[in-house]
């Protein structure tokens, strides 16, 4: 079974003193947990939230193409590691600063597997992130030449989010192909093998602080909660993932064996969004079992322009039928900071949204 709360490492020092460090370079991969827009750029994508009321609380409070009302997760952490957060891949020219500094790849609907969320048409699988990564590895090597590029991308942290759509817009969808056709246990097979060939990619590109981060308990994200007679969790659901946390904690611990220089680790981020589910006054908040906009999970479950809002945001965990609130991944992104930062000096608190 899963350590909850942990964070596996085979060393901490080198990922540690990146917190101290006056710059750190992120290179962010994942779906709409972490999407800062790369979405807006696919004409034809189903997988967009360019438009109101997403963005409602964020700097501007217009949307952005983050699936929330306020920032990601992802967004926070690098305001705790005084950066700002990474550009969406498809917003950068060839030769932009910004390629030095940090790039944001995620995609919303992304998986894992390349036919993961098929239906949203256009989207940035993992392999085409890693393509896209690929491509910003020779746009730094035609700036500063090989060997500072080397250097860069090997002092440089990964931050990888993927797998939830893989369950929510692949296996747990009984009319795609994959539903049909697997077992769970072979299904989850087929994401850990696919995903070793992922992350030996990444290395063989330059990567070695890599921080995978786990996925939630799905089966209480109101999307699947809808499904239950009584609106609970889906027990069978949260079992799956569990599972797949705890083969990609035993593989990040394989490769950190076998691949020279590795650092690989996994933060367990599903007990931490599993509290706050299940105990969200503890937090301040007062709903979790459904979203603050009044979505259609028939259509999508996003938040629409026609859509209705609730009048505090800052009660409730999600925001649509998928995603939290900015106020939730506040609480998640202190969480995994101090999961992946446990023995630096944590930098200040987030500040509250704008």
């Amino acid at each position: 079974m899963v350590h909850h709360g942990t964070l596996v490492f085979v060393t901490l020092t080198a990922i540690v003193s990146i917190a101290s460090a006056a710059a750190p370079v992120t290179f962010v991969f994942g779906d709409s947990l972490t999407d800062v827009g790369n979405n807006n750029y696919f004409q034809y994508s189903l997988a967009k939230s360019n438009f109101p009321w997403y963005g409602v609380d964020y700097i501007g409070g217009q949307a952005t193409g983050r699936f929330t009302n306020g920032r990601t997760v992802g967004d926070i952490i690098s305001s705790k590691l005084g950066i700002p957060s990474p550009p969406p891949y498809l917003s950068l020219s060839q030769n932009d600063n910004a390629l030095l500094t940090g790039v944001n790849y995620a995609s919303g609907g992304a998986g894992i597997l390349n036919d993961t969320g098929v239906y949203f048409i256009q989207r940035l699988s993992f392999d085409d992130q890693i393509n896209c990564f690929e491509k910003t590895k020779v746009r730094i090597k035609n700036r500063i030449g090989e060997k500072a590029t080397e250097q860069l991308l090997n002092n440089a942290i990964y931050l990888i989010g993927l797998g939830s759509n893989d369950y929510v817009n692949n296996f747990l969808q009984a009319f795609l192909p994959d539903a049909q056709q697997y077992t769970h246990d072979e299904f989850l097979d087929l994401l850990i093998s696919t995903l070793d060939k992922q992350f030996r990619r990444l290395y063989l590109l330059g990567a070695r602080k890599i921080v995978f981060n786990g996925v939630g308990p799905l089966g209480c994200i109101p999307s699947q909660r809808v499904k239950s007679k009584k609106g609970g969790c889906l027990k069978q659901v949260n079992i799956w993932v569990q599972q797949f946390n705890s083969r990609v904690q035993q593989q990040i611990l394989d490769l950190n064996k076998r691949l020279p220089a590795a650092q690989l680790s996994f933060a367990d981020s599903y007990p931490a969004v599993l509290d706050l589910i299940m105990n969200p006054t503890s937090y301040g908040f007062k709903i979790s079992n459904t979203s603050c906009c009044n979505v259609d999970t028939s259509v999508g479950g996003l938040c629409l322009p026609n859509s209705k809002m609730c009048s505090n945001r800052k009660d409730y965990v999600f925001w649509d039928a998928f995603h939290p609130t900015d106020a939730a991944n506040i609480v998640l992104a202190n969480k995994v900071f101090a999961m992946i930062f446990a023995h630096s000096h944590s930098p200040a608190p987030a500040p509250s949204p704008h």
